[in-house]
């Protein structure tokens, strides 16, 4: 007997509910005993806070969240020429001495420390980048400011008035010979150094739907023209895995702009599956088991049930500091080993 809805039940059952996406990772994927340096856009973070967590060796955003490629690239040439940074390098403003060149997490009330603060962080990406085996950049707008009074480039406008600044979208051009120039210096600077590009899928809509879509297609054809140009070049695709794959706004904040916890582990999972070496997986199964009992908050510490947890994974977490020594797990040893002590 004909059931009219029979066929259409069938039908959906065999349709597909996701784009596919086809991802090439490197030939040489990460390794956990690899330092990886990450710059740009607060996507960066997102990836670098789960590096650092699964203990890899990781540097993220030196000068703080940077979103346009000069100031990447300004950024990256300042670790190479370990540039110190002067008290002219400051502004004061809202009760706050600020640098037009860091995020506001660098700024404060004593001009001194600031300093301090902003070339103690140069000195230490100096160093790391000449060991680094990694560069993470994350570009996140074509959009680029300028001081108007003297045109110097402005990687955070602290919140100053418009008309201090003049608002610039970056050609492909511009894009281009700015990473260009960088490149080439951080070859020169770190011949073992590999870099993996992504686009950050945050929708930067104070900027309007149409001009953050420009603003993203530049990046996109800029990275793409220099992944094509050299062997060293990777692009995973971050942006596409939210706009194209997931592509609905329950995957977004409130804001409609940052995607959200869902959305993240989802683009993680997929960096994972096709950046980080096979071997290294299993590791980080065992690492997140142990950082996972770090945070557990026990209802009834007293008991012999969390004694025994906490002797446990003591014992875990000293079998791996042996077996992998690379991995810093000091502190989550101290934690289970007083604790198993007290109780």
């Amino acid at each position: 007997m004909f059931n009219p809805g029979e066929g259409d039940f069938r039908s959906a059952r065999s349709m597909k509910w996701m784009t596919d996406i086809t991802i090439k990772g490197p030939d040489q994927p990460i390794e956990y005993t690899d330092p990886l340096l990450l710059v740009g856009s607060c996507f960066t973070e997102h990836i670098g806070n789960r590096l650092q967590d699964l203990k890899f060796s990781v540097l993220q955003n030196p000068h703080g969240i940077l979103f346009d490629p000069l100031s990447v690239c300004n950024s990256l040439v300042s670790y190479i020429d370990k540039k110190v940074y002067q008290p002219a390098d400051l502004f004061f403003y809202n009760e706050l001495w600020q640098s037009w060149s860091h995020h506001s997490r660098f700024s404060g009330m004593d001009q001194e420390q600031v300093l301090a603060n902003i070339n103690q962080s140069q000195h230490k990406a100096h160093i790391f980048l000449q060991s680094a085996r990694w560069l993470v950049i994350t570009l996140g707008s074509s959009f680029s400011y300028r001081l108007t009074e003297n045109e110097k480039d402005v990687a955070n406008c602290h919140r100053a008035p418009a008309q201090w600044f003049q608002k610039h979208m970056c050609t492909i051009d511009e894009t281009v010979a700015a990473l260009d120039n960088t490149l080439y210096r951080l070859f020169r600077f770190n011949p073992h150094l590999r870099v993996i590009f992504t686009v950050s899928p945050v929708r930067h809509l104070r900027d309007g739907i149409v001009e953050n879509n420009r603003s993203k297609a530049r990046l996109l054809e800029a990275v793409h023209h220099l992944v094509n140009k050299f062997n060293r070049l990777y692009y995973f695709p971050a942006y596409e895995l939210v706009i194209d794959v997931l592509r609905d706004y329950r995957f977004y904040d409130i804001d409609l702009a940052h995607p959200n916890y869902q959305a993240t582990e989802f683009v993680l999972e997929k960096f994972r599956q096709h950046y980080i070496s096979a071997p290294a997986h299993q590791l980080m199964d065992q690492v997140q088991q142990v950082i996972t009992a770090r945070r557990h908050k026990a209802f009834q510490p007293g008991t012999n049930a969390h004694r025994q947890f906490l002797e446990s994974f003591a014992g875990k977490t000293a079998r791996l500091r042996e077996q992998y020594p690379f991995l810093d797990l000091s502190e989550e040893a101290d934690y289970f080993e007083s604790g198993a002590r007290r109780e």
